[in-house]
């Protein structure tokens, strides 16, 4: 059983920084191409072919992943790579849900390790966006082909499927929550945190299952449906990010409390309860957590804090600056303006100047 840290563990290093850089990405570049051959499909040599496994061992080993995590990654050549897209596009979407935030998801090493030892609401966010983030691209490598061991969601459990000829390339959540789940391992039975966690990675999960929509195109003579061709889709990466941005803002805290017919441990509201804590209990959708989190305001072993920090004027410079004030400087910008489209194909701008002023908060 793998505990309370591993989806977190696995984006060690690079993780959650969106460098991907720092490990080299499966791809034709093992392969020695050069962009210039011509479109054949070209011929692997064994050599070629054992270059790949190898490049494709050192990806894993280099992720960090535990010992079961690692023997994953190296048993589908399409897992390194997805692992690394899954740990960008959480990285990236972390930061643009709390870019107007006095946390702004800032994942420099320290202070990543410091967030991921406590139970801030923050690191249940990180937890979440994780886990949907593995999810949402696991499910898309499948539908691209990009996998050896899944392809294409064969929907079997819509209704009237009998009347539906299948054709496009679905998105297999299916394939794709089996393999998180495992990656992930199995529920902890008595540690609050390592509990809390795993709650706050299958909300990730489920907020992806959730967003999948069926899309169909008709076909038939003069626009009839005799066919219709239908397939599944998730919904947007930034979609999810939003949802998991308001279930963050209504986070719950929780204790821990004892099962007594199984004797394993529940999460509850905790026992004392605290001003401007709800004792609500906390349902499967909810992102829950155990410490009161920072203010974020000064520097500390959790953020860098806010000053110097970009605010915006009449919308979020009391709350970053924690009422330090914010300086304003002036300066002269030069964009586009007045774009026009010319046939074809281009687009004709004017460069327009004028001048901003830009805030930042006192120290």
């Amino acid at each position: 059983m793998l505990d309370g840290h591993v989806l977190l563990g696995w984006l060690s290093s690079c993780a959650l920084l969106g460098l991907l850089a720092c490990a080299p990405r499966p791809s034709a570049a093992y392969f020695g191409l050069t962009g210039n051959e011509p479109l054949t499909i070209l011929p692997l040599t064994s050599e070629m072919e054992e270059a790949a496994v190898k490049a494709h061992y050192k990806v894993c080993d280099r992720l960090k992943l535990e010992k079961k995590q690692r023997r994953m990654c190296r048993r589908d050549p399409g897992v390194a790579e997805t692992l690394m897209e899954a740990i960008s596009m959480s990285a990236l979407e972390c930061q643009y849900q709390f870019r107007f935030e006095r946390w702004n998801c800032t994942l420099e090493g320290r202070y990543r390790a410091s967030l991921l030892k406590r139970g801030f609401k923050e690191t249940a966010f990180l937890y979440a966006i994780s886990s949907a983030g593995l999810t949402h691209a696991m499910a898309k490598a499948c539908s691209a082909g990009r996998m050896e061991r899944c392809t294409c969601d064969e929907a079997p459990d819509l209704e009237n499927r009998e009347a539906w000829q299948w054709g496009g390339c679905g998105d297999n959540l299916k394939y794709s929550n089996k393999f998180v789940k495992e990656f992930l391992g199995r529920k902890p039975n008595k540690d609050l945190r390592a509990r809390v966690d795993f709650h706050n990675n299958l909300v990730g999960m489920k907020v992806i299952k959730a967003g999948v929509e069926t899309t169909c195109k008709c076909h038939g003579v003069s626009g009839s449906c005799t066919v219709r061709t239908c397939w599944r889709q998730l919904s947007p990466f930034h979609e999810i990010g939003k949802q998991l941005k308001q279930k963050y803002e209504t986070s719950l805290k929780v204790g821990s409390t004892t099962n007594e017919a199984t004797g394993e441990g529940d999460i509850s509201p905790p026992k004392k309860s605290t001003p401007g804590h709800s004792d609500q209990i906390p349902r499967t959708t909810d992102l829950v957590y155990i410490d009161d989190s920072p203010s974020f305001c000064m520097m500390s072993r959790y953020s860098p804090g806010t000053s110097g920090r970009k605010c915006y004027k009449d919308k979020n410079c009391d709350s970053i600056c924690c009422g330090r004030g914010h300086n304003t400087q002036s300066r002269v910008v030069t964009r586009p303006c007045q774009c026009q489209v010319r046939w074809c194909c281009y687009v004709e701008c004017k460069q327009c100047t004028q001048r901003e002023e830009v805030y930042t908060c006192k120290d």
